[in-house]
């Protein structure tokens, strides 16, 4: 297994992983807009996955569904290597990696360019001072999903934490927000006809499983109900 710095110098040649940093706002993310005819080359639904770490769901949903295109982000690159390096190992050519914050995403994508969104197990930030951090918080982060989330487009959240869970649930009410379906115990509920949602285990979601905590579900829309 390669070090932290051949990785990022794997990064540098991975065809299927791009950089955005904060700096280049100006300058402009050069595959906005474009990355269906760009990048994937077809008019596929583009799907992304929010602090995707080592990239286990994007690969996941990319293998189980390729007639969808998937889209991993993580600020940590040593993370995204994983998943990046096994899609061009397998030749996924329905996956690509991004290097950048969630608070920087706005600027990566055109308005209606995203079908989907995961957030799988981000860090719940459960101090009061830092909420604004929470990836569901509306002014900060829901905001700028909207900027290129489809109207109809969906947001999953599986998270182990409780506390993040029941914040994201009041977000929902708050804000007057579709919501589709939750639970507090996805491996219980988990309805037959979706599968999806529990057919691909991540590292942290194994983890959290063996020491016996429940996962938890959100889906819901960005669309605000009359």
């Amino acid at each position: 297994m390669p070090n932290k710095l051949q990785k990022f110098a794997d990064l540098e040649t991975f065809t299927n992983c791009f950089a955005f940093h904060f700096e280049q706002i100006e300058k402009g993310f050069s595959l906005k807009g474009k990355w269906r005819s760009a990048y994937f080359k077809n008019e596929q639904p583009i799907v992304l996955e929010l602090g995707c770490g080592r990239g286990e769901y994007t690969i996941g949903l990319a293998e189980a569904n390729p007639n969808k295109n998937y889209i991993g982000i993580d600020v940590k690159g040593n993370r995204i290597w994983t998943g990046a390096n096994y899609a061009l190992e397998k030749k996924l050519e329905n996956t690509a990696f991004i290097r950048s914050r969630i608070d920087s995403i706005e600027h990566c994508f055109a308005a209606n360019e995203v079908d989907e969104i995961w957030i799988t197990f981000p860090d719940p930030q459960p101090q009061k001072t830092r909420e604004r951090k929470r990836l569901t918080n509306p002014r900060f982060f829901l905001e700028r999903y909207k900027q290129f989330l489809k109207a109809d487009g969906v947001v999953h959240l599986k998270t182990d934490s409780t506390s993040f869970y029941e914040y994201t649930l009041e977000v929902i009410e708050q804000e007057k927000l579709p919501l589709i379906w939750h639970t507090n115990n996805l491996y219980s509920n988990c309805p037959a006809d979706r599968n999806e949602l529990i057919n691909i285990k991540t590292y942290y979601e194994g983890l959290f499983t063996k020491r016996g905590e429940t996962i938890k579900y959100i889906g819901f829309k960005l669309n605000k109900l009359n």
